[in-house]
């Protein structure tokens, strides 16, 4: 079966909206679906008029960035969409970002960067500004010749112009979505960037928070990876769940959808009955 947990809409920093990436999914003969904007609900609240919604299964998502030495991210699933603390928290980060992205403006202005808030705005479509906005505005104004670059040059982690976001501690962010009825999946274990034991210490810790599910299969893993992965999570009594991080322009080479048995994907359809 073919399906994907895990894509970005322009709730947050994808490039499709809401409902062309329900579109694309229907194109793409995509059983499953689900869009995990980061920490916002705005993308998966624009939905609920989609015309042909029922000509496919949705699942409500979220992807919360973690507090940690690398990458950590947590996706959260079957949750009430409507949760007066999760909704709370998560607008309390989106002002944040607001905050960070007017020093960003100001950094890039010093160096001599003529861009504003504005611009950015109509860039990212809205309020909600990531740093594939401004990689793509720098871009257009012929400041670099590829998003890449800007990337790499101003906008990566240690870069001049790299400011971080807010994040939540791994606990609180994993009570806040079982809180809200939702269950939590560890998302692309690569990128914690940990070898095998430490990552399994890190699992082990998550579990006690209250950790469902890992992320086996996704466009960057490999078969190695995707083994251990599964593995893990046998361990730990995980589900696993699968996801392309689908950003469409705003993160070439990824394509919408993962094809993974039913089998497979049973324990954690059967949590959010959706078999």
């Amino acid at each position: 079966m073919k399906v994907d947990f895990h894509t970005h809409s322009t709730g947050s920093d994808g490039s499709n909206t809401p409902d062309e990436l329900l579109n694309l999914a229907l194109e793409k003969n995509i059983e499953y679906l689900s869009i995990t904007d980061h920490d916002t609900l705005d993308g998966i609240k624009a939905i609920e008029n989609f015309p042909n919604l029922n000509k496919l299964k949705f699942i409500p998502g979220v992807e919360i960035s973690a507090e940690f030495l690398n990458t950590l991210h947590l996706l959260g699933y079957g949750f009430d969409i409507k949760n007066k603390r999760l909704n709370k928290v998560l607008e309390d980060l989106q002002e944040y970002r607001k905050k960070r992205n007017v020093l960003m403006i100001e950094n890039m202005q010093k160096l001599g960067f003529q861009i504003s808030l504005e611009e950015l705005k109509e860039e990212a479509g809205g309020e909600l500004i990531g740093r594939p906005h401004f990689a793509s505005l720098m871009v257009k104004k012929n400041y670099v010749s590829n998003k890449q670059e800007a990337f790499d040059k101003y906008l990566k982690k240690g870069a001049p112009l790299y400011l971080d976001k807010k994040r939540l501690d791994p606990k609180d962010a994993i009570l806040l979505i079982k809180e809200a009825g939702g269950v939590v999946v560890l998302a692309h274990p690569y990128q914690t960037k940990l070898d095998e034991q430490n990552l399994d210490n890190l699992i082990r810790e998550l579990v006690d928070y209250g950790l469902d599910g890992i992320e086996a299969y996704y466009s960057l893993h490999t078969k190695e990876m995707i083994e251990r992965y599964k593995t893990l999570a046998k361990k730990y009594d995980l589900f696993i769940t699968a996801g392309s991080d689908y950003h469409g322009t705003n993160k070439t080479g990824i394509e919408m959808g993962i094809n993974i048995s039913k089998e497979e994907l049973e324990p954690f359809l059967n949590i959010l009955r959706m078999l």
